[in-house]
This record gives C-alpha cells, structure tokens and sequence, in this order.
C-alpha cells in the first residue's frame, strides 16, 4: 500500500536528533528511552507523516562501506525547490554534492549525508 517508515540506528542520538530536527526540519511525534535496551526511540515526521523512527543503541557496528554497502543505499525526500534546499543546507553547514539531473525523468536532485554518512538524497518533486 505504502511505505510505513524507515527505522535509522545513530552513533550519536544527539547529533543525529538535531541534524534531522534542526537541519532538515522533520518534527517530533514521540520520544521514549527504553531503559531496559539503553535505547532512544524518537518517531519523526514530515508534515503530518510519520516517516522515520530514530534509535540509539550501545555501540552499534559502523557502515561498511560507502555508499554502495549492502542493505539501505540512501534516503531520499522529495523538495519543491532543489536550488533552494542545497543553498539552505549549505548554509546551515553541510558539505552537498552539485546538482544533477535524472537521466530519465529529467529532474534535478543532489545527495548530502547525516552524521553518520547515511547518503541522503533530495529530489525535485
């Protein structure tokens, strides 16, 4: 039907808390540490659609590789102004790769990355 979520394990719940908030601007549903598992579970949302679960837990094992490990490749979100969200993110201090159009949809899009090198993608949409 549709993609319910997608669940992100941070190094630094701290960080990555405030890169998705702050930076990227996605709100807070709900936030809940879970004693018992030393974890952070924070629901986040565009507008009124809940997208990402956020958790921290004890030592979690780095990305293997960079961008072409095996399970998730990137995140993508889709932007009314593709020139726009670079210049806001670049001021806000991330390092964005230059625009690129899609070679067979023919729309523009650039990636960047979370604390954690997660790739992200922001898509003209």
């Amino acid at each position: 039907m549709k993609i319910h979520h997608i669940a992100i394990i941070c190094s630094d719940y701290g960080i990555s808390k405030k890169f998705y908030t702050e930076t990227l601007g996605l709100s807070i549903i709900r936030e809940v540490y879970r004693e018992e598992r030393q974890s952070y579970k924070l629901d986040l949302a565009i507008g009124d659609h809940y997208v990402i679960e956020l958790f921290s837990f004890p030592e979690p094992p780095e990305r293997l590789s960079h961008p072409e490990a095996c399970g998730l490749r990137h995140l993508a979100f889709s932007v009314d102004n593709v020139h726009e969200k670079r210049k806001e993110l670049v001021e806000k201090g991330l390092s964005c790769e230059e625009i690129r159009n899609d070679e067979f949809t023919g729309k523009e899009f650039f990636f960047t990355q979370d604390p954690d090198r997660l790739p992200l993608e922001f898509y003209a949409g």
